[in-house]
C-alpha cells in the first residue's frame, strides 16, 4: 500500500523511510557530542518541522542545512547558540558537512573568481541589496565591520571606537593624504577627515556606497571613487583597508601589497582589518559563498604573511575576534527590529537567510573558529621600532 493510500485509510500521519530514520539516528548521535538534542527542550537545540531537512543536510552539508532553514524545515530558538556547539565541538569534521563537493569548488583552483571580470559584480550582489536595509541594521555609523568593544556599552560607541583605534595605530596627523581602500558607506573617511584633519582618498565596487559615501563626507576632504585596488596609482602617508581583503581571493594576494607597496610613502604606514580564517582555504563555506558573499574567501594567516613576504614590514598583528559575536548579535537586534518595515521590499525567506547569516556568524566568533585581526605594516620598517597606541 502506498503512503498516499494510507494517509487516506487510516488519516494518520506518514511513518518515516528507513533511509530518513537512519538518517536521524546518524544525526541525533553526532549532535549530542555537541550537547545538543533534535527537538529538545534547550534554546540551542533544532526543533525538525520537515523529515527532508536531514536528507539536504546529509547530502549538502552546510548548505543543505542553510537552504532547509531558509525553507522553513527546522527553526532552532538560539541560532547562534547551536552554531556555537556545532563549531566548538568540531562536529561539522566528523559529520562531514564540509566536505560536499561542486564544480565551483574544484574550479576555484583553475579560475580567478576576483579578478576585475569577477569583482565588481561580486560586491554588487551584496553591498547593492539596498541602502535601507543596511542603514537599519548598521545603524547611523554606517559602518559594516566589526566594533571594538573594549569599553563601548553599545554598537555605536564601538564602531567609533574601532575608527578611533585605527588611527592611533596609524599615527594620523593633520595633513597627511590616507588610502581607504573598500571604503564602504564612507564611515572611517569621514570619521578620519572630520576628526584628525587628513586628506582621505576612498575607493570601492558598489555604486550605491559611492554615491551614499561622497553625500556622506561631501563637507569634508574626502574623495570617493568607484575604482578597483589595482587601478590605484599615487603616492599616500597612510593606508587602511577595512573588512575588504576578505573579498581579494587567494590569487591575488600578493597582488594585493604589490599596490599596497605601490602606493605607500616611503616611512608610510599600512592597516589591514580583516576577518581570518584559522585554515588556508579557496572558498568559503558553500552556504555563506552561495547566498550572502560570493566568491569571499577568508585569509589565514599564513597566506597573509607569504603574501607580504619582501613587499612590507609587519610590524603589529592584533586579534579581536570575539568582539565580533557582539556586533553581529547588535547588527541582528537592529535588524529584526526593523524588519516591520522591510519587510515591505523583502520576503520570508530573506528575512530566514538574513537571520541565518547573522546568527551562525556570531556563534563562529563565539566558538572562536573564526577571527578578526588588524595588522599593521610599515614600508621598510619603523626606526626605533612601531609604538601600538590606542589599545
Amino acid at each position: 500500500m502506498s503512503v498516499d493510500m494510507a494517509e487516506r485509510t487510516s488519516g494518520e500521519r506518514p511513518t518515516e523511510g528507513w533511509t530518513t530514520a537512519w538518517l536521524r539516528q546518524r544525526l541525533a548521535v553526532a549532535l549530542s557530542e555537541a550537547g545538543i538534542v533534535m527537538n529538545g527542550r534547550n534554546a540551542w537545540d533544532p526543533q525538525i518541522h520537515n523529515p527532508r531537512a536531514l536528507r539536504k543536510i546529509a547530502l549538502g552539508g552546510t548548505l543543505g542545512a542553510g537552504e532547509s532553514y531558509m525553507d522553513g524545515d527546522w527553526d532552532c530558538a538560539s541560532l547562534d547558540g547551536l552554531a556555537t556547539r556545532i563549531l566548538a565541538s568540531g562536529f561539522e569534521e566528523r559529520w562531514g558537512m564540509s566536505s560536499a563537493l561542486s564544480l565551483k569548488r574544484c574550479a576555484a583552483s583553475l579560475v580567478n573568481f576576483q579578478s576585475r571580470r569577477f569583482a565588481k559584480q561580486n560586491v554588487e550582489a551584496h553591498y547593492d541589496l539596498g541602502n535601507d536595509l543596511y542603514r537599519t541594521m548598521l545603524g547611523p555609523t554606517m559602518t559594516y565591520s566589526c566594533g571594538y568593544w573594549r569599553e563601548a556599552k553599545n554598537l555605536d560607541e564601538a564602531q567609533h571606537a574601532k575608527h578611533e583605534l585605527i588611527c592611533h595605530k596609524l599615527g594620523l596627523k593633520p595633513g597627511m593624504r590616507v588610502l581607504d581602500i573598500g571604503c564602504g558607506w564612507g564611515g572611517f573617511a569621514r570619521h578620519a577627515g572630520r576628526r584628525y584633519g587628513v586628506r582621505v582618498v576612498g575607493i570601492t565596487l558598489s555604486q550605491e556606497q559611492t554615491e551614499y559615501a561622497r553625500a556622506r563626507c561631501a563637507d569634508l576632504p574626502v574623495e570617493i571613487y568607484l575604482q578597483d585596488y589595482r587601478d590605484v596609482r599615487g603616492t599616500f602617508d597612510r593606508i587602511v583597508s577595512v573588512g575588504m581583503f576578505e573579498h581579494v581571493g587567494p590569487r591575488n594576494y600578493r597582488e594585493y601589497f604589490e599596490c599596497i607597496r605601490r602606493n605607500l610613502a616611503w616611512d608610510g604606514l599600512c592597516l589591514l582589518h580583516t576577518i581570518g580564517s584559522l585554515h588556508s582555504v579557496r572558498k568559503l563555506d558553500r552556504w555563506m559563498e552561495t547566498y550572502i558573499f560570493p566568491n569571499a574567501v577568508l585569509p589565514s594567516a599564513s597566506q597573509i604573511e607569504r603574501a607580504a613576504e619582501g613587499m612590507v614590514v609587519l610590524e603589529d598583528w592584533h586579534n579581536f575576534g570575539s568582539d565580533y559575536d557582539k556586533t553581529l548579535m547588535a547588527w541582528h537586534a537592529n535588524f529584526t527590529a526593523a524588519w516591520p518595515e522591510l519587510q515591505r521590499k523583502y520576503d520570508e525567506r530573506f528575512y530566514r537567510m538574513w537571520c541565518y547569516y547573522l546568527l551562525t556568524c556570531a556563534g563562529a566568533f563565539r566558538a572562536r573558529c573564526t577571527q578578526l585581526w588588524q595588522i599593521v605594516f610599515s614600508k621598510h620598517g619603523v626606526p626605533g621600532g612601531y609604538v601600538r597606541t590606542g589599545t
